[in-house]
C-alpha cells in the first residue's frame, strides 16, 4: 500500500520503490487528498532524478514534513510544528529555491507585529535551518539566502527574594505550591517538574534524575535531592502510582495557570514568569558560594556560558582570589606610599 498511517504520527506516509530503489517518508500532511498528490509528485520526481539524472525542485512542505520526522526526538520538536504551521502561508506554495530574501522579510515583517525580535528570531533560525539541512544533508538545493538574526540582549536574569518567595508560596494553593518549592530546592525546568515520575526518584539514595529525551540539551541530568525537596517527595507519596504532581488523583498538565497568575498578583509580584524559579534558585546558589562548575552539572547547562551570567552574585569569592596576590609587592606598596 502506498499510503499509510503509523500509530505515533498523525500524518499520512508514503511507501514505494523507484527503480529497484525503497522509499519511505512522511508526507507532512493529515490530508489524504493532499497525501496522494505528494506520493504522485515524489515518485515522479525521484524518477527523474534517478533515471534522467536530474535534480528535482523540492517544494518547502517536502522540506518541512522531513525536518519534523528527522526531529522528531527533539524536546522542542511541538515547538517546531507549531512554527511550521504559523509559516505555511508564507511558504507553503513555493519552492525551496523560491524562498528569498524578499520571502524572508514578508515572514519577519508579519511575526514583529506579533511578537518581540527574540521570539521572531526563533521563527526565522528554524528556517534557516531547514534550508541548510536541505543544501547540505539532503542536497535538495545548491544556495540558502543569507537570513540574519536581530541582535538580542543578555538572557533574563529576574529572580525573587526569600522574603518574595515566602509571599508566593503564601498565596499558592497547595498541590502549586509543592511543585515550587521542588523547582526552588532543584531548579529543575517546569517540564521536568510536571513529568516528573516515581522511577526517577529514588528517596533512600536523596537523588532523582531527568532522562536524556526530557532535558533541553538531550542528555541526562542527576538530581541530589536537598532537605527540601526530600520533604516535599515524602509529602507527595502515595499519591499516584506513576506521577509525582497531581491533582485531585490526576496528574496536573499545567503549571502556568490562573491560579499561578493570581497568586503572583496578590503576592505583588510582577513581571514573574514560571521559568524564572530556575533563575531564583541558580542566583540564590551562587549567592550561597556554589562554584561555577558545580552550578552548571546541577542545572543541567551543556556549556559554562549559560552560568556567567550569574557569576557577579559571588563577589565575595572573587574577592577571596584577588587578595591572595596582597603579599606580592608589600616591600614596594610600604615605600610608596605618600611619595
Amino acid at each position: 500500500m502506498s499510503l499509510y498511517k503509523r500509530k505515533d504520527s498523525s500524518f499520512w506516509w508514503v511507501r514505494f520503490t523507484v527503480l529497484g530503489q525503497p522509499v519511505q517518508r512522511s508526507t507532512g500532511t493529515e490530508d489524504k487528498v493532499k497525501a496522494q498528490e505528494y506520493h504522485d509528485r515524489l515518485k515522479a520526481e525521484l524518477w527523474e532524478e534517478q533515471r534522467l539524472g536530474r535534480k528535482p525542485s523540492r517544494p518547502w512542505s517536502h522540506a518541512a514534513g522531513r525536518w519534523l520526522e528527522e526531529t522528531s526526538e527533539k524536546a522542542t520538536h511541538k515547538e517546531d510544528l507549531m512554527k511550521l504551521k504559523w509559516l505555511h502561508p508564507f511558504l507553503g506554495h513555493l519552492k525551496l529555491e523560491q524562498i528569498t530574501l524578499q520571502v524572508i522579510d514578508q515572514i519577519r515583517k508579519a511575526k514583529l507585529k506579533e511578537v518581540s525580535r527574540s521570539t521572531t528570531n526563533r521563527y526565522l533560525a528554524l528556517v534557516r535551518s531547514v534550508l541548510i539541512r536541505a543544501r547540505d544533508e539532503w542536497e535538495w538545493i545548491e544556495r540558502v539566502p543569507k537570513i540574519k538574526l536581530y541582535k538580542e540582549t543578555a538572557g533574563r536574569e529576574r529572580s525573587l527574594t526569600p522574603e518574595q518567595a515566602h509571599r508566593l508560596l503564601k498565596e499558592l494553593p497547595a498541590h502549586q505550591r509543592d511543585m515550587v518549592l521542588l523547582a526552588l530546592a532543584t531548579g529543575l525546568r517546569q517540564r521536568n517538574v510536571l513529568m516528573l515520575e516515581w522511577e526517577q526518584v529514588s528517596l533512600e539514595r536523596c537523588h532523582a534524575y531527568v532522562p536524556g529525551w526530557q532535558s533541553k540539551n538531550g542528555r541526562p541530568i542527576a538530581v541530589p535531592l536537598n532537605a527540601l525537596a526530600m520533604t516535599v517527595l515524602s509529602r507527595m507519596g502515595g499519591k499516584h502510582p506513576t506521577r509525582v504532581f497531581t491533582y485531585a488523583g490526576k496528574p496536573l498538565k499545567a503549571a502556568n495557570t490562573r491560579a499561578w497568575k493570581r497568586a503572583l498578583e496578590r503576592a505583588g509580584i510582577t513581571d514573574f514568569r514560571w521559568h524564572d524559579l530556575r533563575h531564583t534558585w541558580a542566583t540564590w546558589q551562587r549567592q550561597a558560594g556554589t562554584p561555577t562548575h558545580e552550578l552548571q552539572r546541577l542545572g543541567g547547562w551543556k556549556t559554562g556560558a549559560m552560568v556567567e551570567r550569574y557569576a557577579h552574585l559571588a563577589p565575595d569569592q572573587l574577592a577571596g582570589a584577588a587578595a591572595r596576590l596582597d603579599g606580592v609587592l608589600p616591600d614596594y606598596v610600604l615605600t610608596t606610599v605618600g611619595s
